[in-house]
């Protein structure tokens, strides 16, 4: 005959051991990125091995492409599919998901690691929403270099980087003269934006393009700063091959790496490939600011979390976000992705001579935040449209222009 009660007392013990399991399973993370290039991969890799050592289950989904990311992200979000975790640019984008109670915040994860006290108020500001922090700064990139070829230069005989627009277009006359691009342009409107971005600080300054991009004011944009940015801007596509529209940012950086072409206008992630080719900065290449430019244009990438219903979700998303501010880490992301750390604690001398100046630029105060943190991103795509078909039409009319772009703010 059964024993009954032994059969629920094992049954019981039997639940509650299955329990306790369910209870001490890694925590696990989906973690969807654009992170898709050499160095990205090595800066992504930084994250993930220590989030393996401190014990979670790391599953990578990278689409290349930040705009293809997003909307597949979004796709995740209407299905009720969240990932646990997805790569962000600080600013209004990630401010729609928290507005709509789709994003999960980590207060305290940061305020035992007193975030507070080592992220420069430039970025706290855009972590944190209705006074709760909900992203995870991975790093800070400059968006104001021009890296380019020691012996593309040394072939066309410049001596030195070209400090104003009109040293700079001479340079690429005698790049041309050499036989080689003079421009190694990634022919995609966002990369075409922020080229754009670079002339415009150089010739509004610091205060008119935060006027601009944060204040929409109508004086500046109706200024010869504007006006001359466009001149400036345009006058770049004679230095450009046949071969660039389309192209990625990553293969533009690549013809630099070879020597085939002299400069590319591209953020600081463009580094972490140089780095991750062998090539030295100061050595092999150069990172130079853009000509004329009186600052340093920044963006943030950071880790947001979306909601989960699951706790093991939640454990993996709170690890993650420690992970990500660990100062170790933040080293070891920075030295692969080309950023500067988010931290503010961080010996400068652990990063070589491209990442020592930006850190000096932001120490300095010369920073202004890009498009992206400011503008919705209706604006932000009105912006990208209005310089991808600017760029495209061989002979723009420049009073028109200066109209269309202004529009962008109305």
């Amino acid at each position: 005959m059964i024993d009954t009660t032994r059969l629920l007392l094992a049954s019981v013990a039997l639940a509650a051991t299955f329990a306790a399991a369910q209870a001490q399973e890694a925590p696990k993370a989906e973690v969807f990125s654009s992170w898709t290039s050499g160095g990205e991969g090595r800066a992504l890799q930084a994250i993930k091995s220590e989030f393996e050592k401190r014990g979670g289950t790391w599953e990578n989904s990278s689409i290349a492409g930040f705009e293809n990311a997003n909307a597949a992200f979004q796709n995740r979000l209407v299905a009720g599919d969240p990932p646990t975790v997805k790569q962000l640019i600080v600013g209004k984008d990630p401010a729609e998901f928290i507005a709509l109670g789709l994003m999960t915040p980590i207060d305290d994860v940061a305020t035992a690691g007193n975030w507070d006290a080592v992220l420069p108020k430039a970025l706290s500001d855009y972590i944190t929403y209705d006074g709760k922090t909900y992203l995870a700064p991975t790093g800070i990139h400059g968006e104001s270099w021009m890296f380019y070829s020691k012996a593309a230069f040394e072939a066309a005989g410049i001596t030195e980087e070209p400090t104003t627009w009109d040293a700079f277009f001479a340079d690429m006359d005698k790049l041309a003269a050499a036989g080689l691009v003079p421009i190694a342009w990634g022919g995609q409107a966002w990369q075409e934006t922020k080229v754009f971005n670079m002339v415009l600080l150089s010739q509004v300054g610091l205060d008119g393009f935060l006027k601009i991009y944060a204040d929409g004011d109508q004086d500046v944009l109706a200024s010869d700063g504007v006006r001359n940015t466009l001149e400036i801007f345009g006058r770049m596509r004679d230095y450009v091959d046949e071969g660039s529209p389309g192209r990625n940012w990553n293969d533009a950086t690549a013809m630099v790496i070879t020597g085939k072409a002299g400069v590319q206008f591209m953020g600081d992630w463009a580094k972490g490939e140089f780095t991750t080719a062998g090539q030295v900065p100061g050595e092999d290449f150069g990172c130079a600011f853009s000509p004329a430019t009186p600052g340093m244009i920044y963006i943030g990438d950071a880790f947001g979390f979306p909601k989960v219903s699951d706790p093991n979700g939640e454990a993996a998303q709170k690890l993650i976000a420690e992970v990500v501010m660990d100062p170790s880490v933040q080293v070891e992301f920075s030295l692969n992705k080309g950023s500067i750390p988010a931290r503010t604690d961080l010996d400068a001398s652990l990063f070589d001579m491209c990442t020592q100046k930006g850190m000096a630029m932001m120490a300095e105060g010369k920073i202004v935040p890009e498009h992206a943190i400011t503008l919705t991103p209706e604006a932000v795509g009105m912006l990208t449209d209005f310089v991808g078909e600017f760029w495209s039409d061989p002979s723009p009319d420049i009073d028109d222009a200066v109209a269309q772009f202004s529009a962008v703010f109305e």
